[in-house]
């Protein structure tokens, strides 16, 4: 038996010795860090990203309190958040903690906390609320960076949750910018941040980061026909957190300046579908009954198309400035709108082919 292997080994050599011989030279030719040794520049950056992050992405655990016919049960819930001060705030998504009766956050090093709610704003699916410690306990927050320098291409990194496997960790680039994205409860999101790395369920809440470190996004939804992530995700920009945080955490809700539309910024190939005269202002989708723009005549849109997933209305006024500034989306409005220093605005429209200014009142939004 022995010899048999010995001559089968051997002619084995010999027949295949110059494919062995190939091989080896092939392996030889392998990139140092297939073979375990040094890393790739893009590999540092990576490892460096999650390191530097992952101590301050955090576990959210929810119980909501679920009635049918028959009973009140409760119900487990999960997603991610992120801290973003030394005391223990998280900035999350209203989703991951909407209608919880308790909350409790766990750290990457297993180290478990309640948490109590702050505040939410719906419209922007951003949430705020803070770990509860007997003791005094000094975080690791996340650097927040600049969501309006990013460019389509760059990459980008999600550390989240995903169906409860604690501290993943993915990578991608950017897809688009300024996309449009409809909440579960109808609102429209301006601005929002495509994204092919992958997020899956549990992610929800988690940071999207880029290279340098910093979180430029908040991960919120996904497009998924199965259930799954097949690379279409969406993040809401950090600056756009980063304005609603401060009232969130002293008022639990946004007080913000409101004339009571849903728009949608026109784009050049939008405008010239609509044969419009112009390609830069917000197109009126719906105006809000009894709001300051229906009292000051603004119109809304009449005909539904859905565009990118995302429904809206068309034929109605197109907004082209507010107290003579020139704005191209809806936080272009808001700022005028915060700006303004009395109770009421003027606000220049272009309706069909004529355009003309109406005066209309600045409420805060109820």
């Amino acid at each position: 038996m022995t010899n048999l292997r010995l001559f089968f080994n051997k002619t084995v050599v010999e027949k295949f010795k110059g494919v062995i011989v190939l091989l080896s030279l092939a392996l030889l030719l392998v990139p140092e860090q297939l073979c375990g040794g040094k890393l790739t520049p893009e590999e540092e950056i990576t490892i460096t990203v999650y390191k530097q992050n992952s101590p301050s992405v955090v576990n959210i655990t929810t119980t909501t309190l679920i009635q049918d016919f028959f009973s009140v049960y409760p119900q487990k819930g999960s997603g991610s958040g992120s801290i973003i001060s030394t005391d223990g705030y998280v900035l999350t998504n209203t989703h991951v903690i909407k209608d919880a009766t308790e909350i409790s956050i766990t750290m990457t090093d297993g180290q478990k906390y309640r948490a109590k709610f702050i505040g939410s704003d719906p419209d922007n699916d951003i949430a705020v609320i803070k770990i509860i410690s007997d003791k005094s306990v000094s975080f690791k927050a996340v650097e927040l960076g600049n969501s309006d320098e990013l460019q389509v291409g760059q990459r980008v990194y999600a550390i989240g949750n995903p169906f409860g496997l604690n501290s993943t960790l993915t990578t991608g680039i950017i897809s688009a910018l300024g996309r449009p994205l409809t909440t579960g409860g109808g609102k429209v999101m301006e601005n929002v941040i495509q994204t092919d790395t992958p997020i899956n369920p549990g992610n929800s809440g988690g940071p999207l980061i880029d290279t340098s470190g910093k979180m430029i996004g908040i991960n919120s939804a996904i497009f998924t026909p199965s259930g799954g992530s097949v690379g279409i995700g969406f993040a809401v920009p950090i600056n756009t957190a980063r304005t609603l945080i401060p009232d969130l955490i002293k008022y639990g809700k946004i007080r913000r300046p409101w004339i009571g539309i849903v728009g949608v910024p026109l784009w050049d190939k939008l405008a010239n579908a609509l044969g419009l005269s112009v390609s830069n202002g917000i197109l009126v989708s719906k105006v809000i009954a009894a709001s300051p723009a229906h009292r000051a005549g603004i119109k809304g849109g009449v005909r539904a198309v859905e565009i990118n997933d995302t429904i809206i209305y068309l034929g109605g006024d197109v907004i082209l400035e507010v107290n003579d500034v020139k704005v191209s989306s809806m936080q272009d409005i808001a700022k005028a709108l915060t700006a303004a220093d009395s109770k009421t605005v003027s606000v220049k429209i272009l309706r069909g082919k004529r355009s003309f200014k109406v005066s209309c009142a600045v409420e805060l939004r109820p």
